[in-house]
């Protein structure tokens, strides 16, 4: 038994409700206002068991032109049409709309009911019947097969619904997924339920007790219970129109247009990339930048459509642009859509998604060119690596890849293994991987070497960056596991050395000229002349008239090669002279068991306060001495 999705379209007061009444006993205007006018403005829902034992959830839309928006979003997951057109009227405008947005999504299979037989001689239904030809010549309905039925008389509904049975058996069964996918179309409350969405399972199954997400919001919820076709059940697979009540949700966190799926299987964007046909009934060329309202699923979207490589585009053209969104977006790759004018409102085009995790792509670019060629008519192979190489410096998870691509399970992982084994990509992070192109890595290398190289060049006497600092100064949007990765790779072919978070080229060495060099000298011995009573540093800068930089550049060679040690903020000691003292402290605590501050200064030889505090503050930070009350002791003694 296959579970099938019908829709219909045609134009409003063509009888399609009525006509959907007749086969199935349902009554799909279930509002009040919709009853009262006597037309559909929201998605009516009912369903019909074929003799074959295939079962179809029928969707029946609106066809007044202002409802055209619930229109395509109850086309989302339609396996097969009904194009209904009145006898009395035939073609009208939203029959021809309806037309091109199932041509648009891509729908295969259908056949048209011509509805009010009963109220037209033979002559008319003739008429009907040639213009219905015209009307339906090089579009999906082409060949299909046409019935004229009587919802009032029941004329040519048992006919009807034998060619339904007949169409149900060519429909292939759908594309199996990995994960569950419900664009929701209806969202209320029931009590003692709470929360209760519908919509058509596009993907995968799902089963009470299971928990989902709600997107591109990235709620949490809980299935509560399922129905299908009226029905309570315990899973719901793709092709059924399922109710879902959910647990740990409010109705006000889900809206028309979200989507519900398998926890963490969707991942918002606000960009898409795709081949868009500018349907060839427009009247004028279309712009770059043009608003637009984006349909895809059940959700309305507004954005712009970006031309990639043209100013502008001819009706009946189908060339790649990029949608610019002002709100995110949930889809997976071929995924159909429409794009309707911003204002006035009326259908522009529409296609499927090429990418649906875009980057920003720039126009009149060959790269972007070719990126969608691969896309579109690439190996699974070629695909999968243009999407990692796409996501530059960020990388993309398996998940993505997956989205991106329409595949999964083994036949994804093995498309992996075997670009891995060619080392055209790289991986981070086995137990959440993420993938980065093999390019992306080498440039970064040679960023960071040129980056360094850049720094000494401009500090000749400092050892290196800051490894931290570095990541600044390449101002790009790197993931820090693959910069990690690629200092990594660059340490172990002795390119570069990381010490103590400084990092440098392996091949440099501190550059110091004839005059630093006399510097040094002049410094060293200033601090050495000065015993446990040195100058401040800010003091030896103003007497050998030092530039900032020198004075930072030589002070750090010093403390480098162990000539000086920081005792505090511009306070530094001769490291021989500070050995020394640590000896004398520890020859003084060998006849000692406490030692005060007067005892301190007899040891220093009667320093001054300024120099004595720091130096004890200093040998408590050291860990040589601990301080208790107002005298100190030796650690561990």
């Amino acid at each position: 038994m296959k579970e099938l999705i019908l829709g219909t379209a045609g134009h409003i007061d063509h009888g399609k409700t009525s006509l959907i009444k007749a086969l199935t006993g349902t009554d799909t205007d279930r509002l009040k206002e919709e009853q009262k006018r006597g037309i559909t403005i929201e998605l009516g829902f009912a369903s019909l068991d074929l003799a074959n034992g295939n079962h179809l959830g029928i969707v029946d839309v609106p066809g007044h032109e202002k409802f055209v928006k619930n229109m395509v979003a109850g086309a989302s997951g339609i396996d097969l049409v009904t194009m209904i057109i009145a006898a009395d009227e035939g073609v009208m405008p939203q029959t021809k709309e309806h037309m091109d947005i199932c041509n648009l999504l891509g729908i295969k299979h259908g056949l048209v009911a011509v509805t009010k037989s009963d109220i037209v001689d033979d002559d008319l239904k003739e008429l009907v019947y040639d213009d219905i030809h015209d009307f339906t010549e090089n579009t999906f309905l082409e060949n299909a097969p046409v019935v004229f039925v009587s919802s009032h008389t029941g004329e040519g509904l048992d006919e009807l619904k034998k060619e339904l049975e007949k169409l149900t058996e060519l429909i292939p069964e759908r594309k199996k997924s990995w994960f569950y996918r419900l664009p929701v179309d209806r969202v209320f409350t029931m009590k003692g339920f709470g929360t209760v969405i519908t919509g058509t399972s596009l993907s995968g199954e799902i089963k009470t007790g299971e928990n989902v997400t709600v997107y591109p919001e990235n709620k949490e919820a809980k299935i509560r219970g399922l129905q299908t076709h009226n029905k309570s059940v315990d899973h719901a697979s793709a092709g059924m129109r399922t109710a879902v009540n959910l647990q740990g949700i409010s109705k006000k966190a889900v809206k028309k247009g979200d989507i519900i799926a398998t926890k963490d299987a969707l991942s918002p964007s606000f960009m898409t990339d795709a081949y868009f046909t500018y349907l060839k009934t427009n009247s004028k060329p279309l712009k770059n930048r043009t608003r637009i309202r984006f349909h895809t699923g059940t959700s309305e979207t507004m954005g712009n459509i970006i031309l990639l490589d043209r100013e502008t585009a001819e009706p009946g053209e189908t060339v790649p642009v990029q949608f610019r969104l002002e709100s995110p977006v949930c889809t997976v790759k071929d995924d159909g859509f429409v794009a309707r004018g911003y204002s006035p409102v009326h259908t522009l085009g529409g296609g499927f998604i090429l990418n649906p995790l875009a980057v920003k792509q720039k126009r009149f670019d060959d790269s972007a060119r070719n990126f969608f060629e691969t896309l579109f008519k690439g190996s699974d192979t070629q695909k999968i690596e243009a999407i990692i190489q796409s996501k530059g410096f960020w990388g993309v998870s398996i998940k993505d890849i997956s989205i991106c691509t329409n595949m999964y399970g083994k036949k994804l992982d093995q498309e992996i293994s075997l670009i891995l084994s060619k080392n055209i990509i790289i991986r981070t992070d086995k137990d959440s991987p993420v993938y980065y192109h093999k390019d992306a890595f080498d440039f970064l290398c040679s960023e960071i070497i040129n980056k360094l190289e850049k720094f000494h060049k401009d500090n000749p006497l400092k050892d290196g960056i800051n490894k931290d600092e570095l990541i600044h100064l390449l101002k790009r949007n790197i993931n820090e596991k693959l910069f990690s990765k690629a200092l990594n790779s660059l340490i172990k072919n002795n390119e570069a050395l990381l010490e103590k978070n400084i990092l440098r080229l392996y091949s440099h060495k501190v550059a110091i000229t004839a005059d630093t060099e006399k510097i040094k000298s002049q410094i060293t011995q200033e601090y050495e002349n000065s015993g446990l009573m040195p100058p401040y540093f800010k003091d030896v800068e103003k007497k050998y008239n030092l530039d900032k930089q020198t004075a930072e550049d030589v002070l750090n060679i010093l403390l480098k090669n162990d000539v000086l040690v920081k005792i505090k903020n511009d306070l530094f000691f001769n490291k021989e002279k500070i050995e020394k003292l640590k000896k004398d402290v520890i020859s003084y605590f060998n006849d000692n068991e406490e030692m005060s501050t007067a005892d301190f200064k007899s040891i220093t030889g009667g320093i001054s306060r300024k120099y004595l505090i720091p130096l004890l503050e200093f040998l408590d930070q050291e860990k040589y001495t601990i301080r208790i009350g107002d005298i100190r002791k030796l650690r561990g003694k």
